[in-house]
């Protein structure tokens, strides 16, 4: 098997699974405990916290454990949306192509009298600084951008983009599930107020995740019950998958300048192999990507019809992200970029990671040319497009 979706889960590392086991095993206790088998989890817990807090240059107290990178997306823009209510700010800037997560949380806002305004992100899949200088208002109450788009790869202008929501006194938050452990982050030098991340996107456990707010930001509450995480996130906390998620971004961190050296280089190999099909589009920003991230339209064909033949072959890769991949629709990322319906609907995003090879490469370079010539030979629209009866969009 040829795994190539890393951008929808990781394969757990041995050093997060070494890591976990004796919080499974030995080390059970609940960490709100009083008596020792609890306080030596909370002792675990709280290493982990300064752990993680070192790797996006974070003070520990900064740091609050999630279930994932969706409930710390919704935990930041509430926290924000409600402290500007309180100073009667209710504009939120955003763009059009941002996860789920945090697009569902803006339109439940709108509902509650917010006003929204989702930047256009032009055909490479980014936005400029400039233009959200040009959007913050008197009102505006948060700037949420994801710092490294899920389906596409594009990397977008963080630093700059913090630094004029800092000098504009607007809270900034980024949606860094796709950059932690690929990317380096220093959330003081790039001026981030709140920032989402999850475990399972560099190979640690899923079902944590990490909220940071900036010391000062109050957050509020999404989850009520017990007084766990300061009070800002009830629900005794994951321990033994805590623990993983530290020692999965550690190890992602340290070896971040060598991994990316070698996936980046099997990228631009896929992506100037896959070139060679005609009428096909590279989407997404083609020098500020993610080092792992291949992503194309190829015209004339459906994206799930190319999923399902690829998994005949052994290779696992996707149409999108991974929680729209059952939808019919075609991706709001790629219509955001300028795509065409027809274009969008045949998509493949091939994700990899430091365990793919040279050969997995050469294999995902066989197997795509010859299912998209195979897809198009039995289309009668391709038939048409290539008699000249119907045009041609990429």
């Amino acid at each position: 098997m040829i795994y190539a979706d890393n951008a929808a889960t990781t394969k757990m590392s041995c050093t997060a699974i070494d890591a976990m086991l004796p919080y499974m095993n030995e080390l059970y206790g609940n960490p709100s405990s009083l008596y020792g088998l609890g306080q030596r989890a909370k002792e675990a817990l709280e290493e982990a916290r300064e752990r993680i807090a070192a790797c996006i240059g974070a003070s520990p107290k900064e740091i609050t454990f999630t279930s994932g990178g969706s409930e710390a997306d919704n935990q930041a823009i509430r926290s924000a949306a409600l402290l500007g209510a309180r100073k009667e700010k209710r504009h939120i800037i955003s763009t059009a192509f941002e996860h789920h997560a945090i697009l569902h949380t803006l339109k439940k806002l709108e509902g509650e009298g917010f006003e929204v305004e989702l930047l256009p992100v032009g055909e490479l899949g980014t936005i400029t600084a400039q233009q959200v200088a040009e959007a913050i208002r008197e009102d505006t109450a948060l700037v949420t951008i994801m710092y490294a788009n899920n389906e596409i790869g594009s990397v977008l202008p963080i630093p700059e983009i913090g630094a004029v929501c800092r000098g504009r006194d607007v809270l900034f938050h980024t949606d860094a599930v796709q950059a932690a452990g690929h990317l380096p982050i220093d959330v003081k030098a790039q001026n981030i107020d709140l920032l989402s991340l999850s475990a399972h996107k560099f190979h640690g456990p899923k079902g944590a995740g990490v909220l940071y707010a900036r010391q000062g930001i109050p957050l509020s509450s999404i989850i009520e019950g017990g007084a766990q995480e300061r009070g800002k996130r009830a629900g005794t906390e994951n321990v033994p998958a805590i623990v993983g998620m530290a020692a999965a971004l550690e190890e992602a961190c340290a070896h971040m300048e060598e991994n990316t050296t070698k996936v980046s280089a099997l990228r631009d190999r896929l992506i100037a192999g896959l070139s060679q099909i005609p009428h096909s589009a590279l989407n997404g920003d083609p020098v500020s990507r993610l080092p792992g991230n291949v992503n194309f339209c190829f015209e004339g064909i459906e994206g799930e019809s190319l999923l399902l033949l690829l998994d005949d072959r052994g290779i696992c890769a996707s149409s999108g992200s991974a929680c729209t991949s059952g939808s019919l629709d075609p991706s709001h990322v790629l219509l955001a970029i300028g795509r065409p319906h027809e274009a969008a609907h045949g998509s493949l995003r091939l994700s990899l990671c430091e365990e793919n090879t040279e050969a997995d490469v050469d294999a995902i370079l066989k197997a795509v040319p010859e299912i998209v010539g195979y897809l198009r030979n039995m289309s009668p629209l391709w038939k048409d497009k290539v008699s000249g009866q119907k045009e041609f969009v990429l």
